[in-house]
């Protein structure tokens, strides 16, 4: 009879609250990882995915965070708590040594401070005393698990989401944990980069790691593992083998993405004069759009690094993009990991401007048009919704851009500097004339848009307390409650369960609908040929149709 070895990482969870919350996010969870096993927890949105994260991986402390009633162990060291004073506290910088997480916010765990991919992966090297020559020769081989050999020049901020996620892989995978959690790892990577991560954790289970996944979907990483947890509503409802779990009641009731599943029975067929309004003027139009960013050498010699001397060439991200977008039609772009996805929506909105060529809006050309301005028309939800959710609670935050929060003086100074993104999420900048709804008014509205992505029980509650997902959905409704033109959305799928994608599908079919124009960015192909009326993919800077 084999016996199992005890596990490497384990929790017993009777109850576990957040300070200031009456019902438990957490009650009844256990779990156990073993050293050289993938483990994943699954489970929709709002089931206490990241919350078990957090206390198994340290970055929430009983006591301190929240009460916990139950217990954590880490190898032999089993610690009980009973939600009182006198319960043992986690060492956060010890538990770290042993235990590496990468949350669903990747960038959130890189420094900023670093000016190189290659100086973001040393930095916890560094920290712990590392000779140089080893440091370096870990960096490389850090770089080539995780897919960055080709990266370890650029400025992380530069990254694109997907990249990003790599880096903040590789960060935590540097230091050698024995236990790594990840939080959606394969959320905005393209299959290159899912492959990238299909392989650096099969390194990591041979070298005798243990892995823990969360997620909303049986991706293909959660297929390759060997066991299954189902969380629903913070509670464990079933455990087993993926074979014994695929399909089954429980997995259905959470609100999972299960294998294989569909994201709905039709797919859009492209405009035609019975369905649309091809012969429109265009929504949104491109002409001969380039861009490009300044190379890593320029941005090193900027902040005084010694740099090889030599002429400063722009780095092409977009090459002579030519686009238009109809009333009532979805547009789905599709294409690599650091292709210049974000880059091309930030151009819609007035965020970034073309090096030459035109962008029009409903037939204006915004060049050097006011941000503000041109969100009155075009609503862009960010690939991070945390990027654009600032207010104090959820209805607050969608009120924001259909009242007179401001007066036009503070208008005026929010233009500059940050408040450049307030501009933009109010759509409202200092148009004359402009008639902005009353607080009542604005509430109605603000409520029916939360409604429509399934928030409006949690108007009163601060956007910071909503999970990622739930995150998402209101940054969604912040765009949606104003009506725009054109609809904008960067990644709108990462981190949706079920439920959500259904109210995602819900949202852009009533813009469409009412022929504002929509244009979302995924990496998921099936999602864009079941939901775009066309597919394009930006590759080497150009934009490409893409056939069935």
């Amino acid at each position: 009879m084999v016996t199992m070895a005890p596990p490497v990482l384990s929790a017993s969870i009777e109850a576990f609250s957040y300070h200031g919350d009456d019902a438990p996010v957490l009650h009844q969870a256990a779990l156990a990882v073993h050293s050289g096993t993938l483990t994943a927890v699954l489970g929709g949105s709002g089931s206490g995915k990241t919350t078990l994260g957090k206390l198994l991986a340290g970055w929430l402390r009983p006591g301190h965070a929240g009460t916990l009633t139950g217990s954590l162990a880490l190898g032999a060291d089993r610690l009980e708590f009973h939600g009182s004073p006198e319960d043992p506290l986690i060492n956060p910088a010890a538990w770290s040594h042993r235990v590496g997480f990468v949350p669903q916010d990747a960038a959130a765990m890189l420094s900023t401070v670093r000016a190189t991919v290659a100086e973001e992966l040393a930095f916890g090297l560094e920290s712990r005393g590392m000779a140089r020559d080893d440091m370096r020769r870990e960096v490389a081989r850090t770089a080539d698990l995780a897919g960055l050999a080709g990266l370890l020049d650029r400025d992380p901020a530069t990254l694109s989401g997907g990249e990003q996620r790599r880096l903040a892989l590789g960060c935590a995978v540097i230091t050698g944990p024995e236990v790594l959690i990840l939080d959606e790892p394969l959320a905005s990577l393209d299959r290159t980069g899912t492959g990238e991560v299909l392989h650096l954790v099969r390194a990591l289970l041979e070298a005798g790691t243990a892995v823990l996944v969360l997620s909303q979907a049986a991706d293909r990483l959660a297929q390759a593992a060997s066991h299954w947890t189902v969380l629903d509503g913070g509670t464990v409802t079933s455990t087993g083998s993926p074979k014994q779990l695929a399909g089954s009641a429980a997995l259905e009731a959470s609100g999972v993405m299960a294998p294989g599943l569909q994201y709905s029975g039709t797919r859009r067929l492209p405009l035609t004069p019975a369905t649309g309004r091809p012969d429109a003027a265009g929504i949104l139009e491109l002409s001969g759009v380039c861009f490009g960013y300044a190379p890593v050498s320029k941005m090193l010699r900027d902040r005084g690094r010694a740099v090889e001397p030599g002429p400063v060439r722009e780095e092409q991200v977009l090459r002579n993009l030519d686009l238009t977008v109809q009333p009532g039609e979805v547009v789905a772009i599709t294409g690599p990991n650091g292709a210049g996805k974000s880059t091309l929506l930030k151009h819609f909105s007035g965020l970034l401007q073309p090096t030459s060529g035109d962008v029009r809006i409903c037939g204006n050309n915004i060049a050097g048009s006011p941000v503000g301005m041109v969100a009155a028309s075009v609503g862009l939800l960010f690939q991070h919704p945390g990027d654009q959710l600032f207010e104090r609670t959820v209805l607050r935050e969608v009120c924001f851009g259909l009242r007179d929060l401001h007066s036009r003086r503070a208008d005026a100074r929010a233009e500059r500097g940050r408040g450049r993104l307030r501009a933009l999420l109010a759509g409202t900048w200092s148009r004359p004339g402009t008639a902005r709804l009353s607080r009542d008014d604005a509430e109605a509205k603000a409520l029916e848009a939360l409604a429509a992505v399934g928030l409006a029980a949690s108007a009163g509650e601060h956007p910071a307390e909503l999970s990622a997902s739930r995150q998402r959905l209101l940054a969604l409704a912040t765009v949606l409650a104003r009506g725009p033109a054109l609809l904008v959305l960067d990644e709108p799928t990462v981190g949706l369960d079920r439920h959500g994608l259904l109210l995602l599908r819900a949202a852009v079919d009533d813009a469409a609908a009412r022929g504002a124009g929509v244009v979302f960015v995924t990496h998921d192909q099936a999602y864009a040929w079941d939901h775009a009326h066309r597919v394009l993919e930006l590759s080497g800077g150009r934009l490409r149709e893409q056939r069935a």
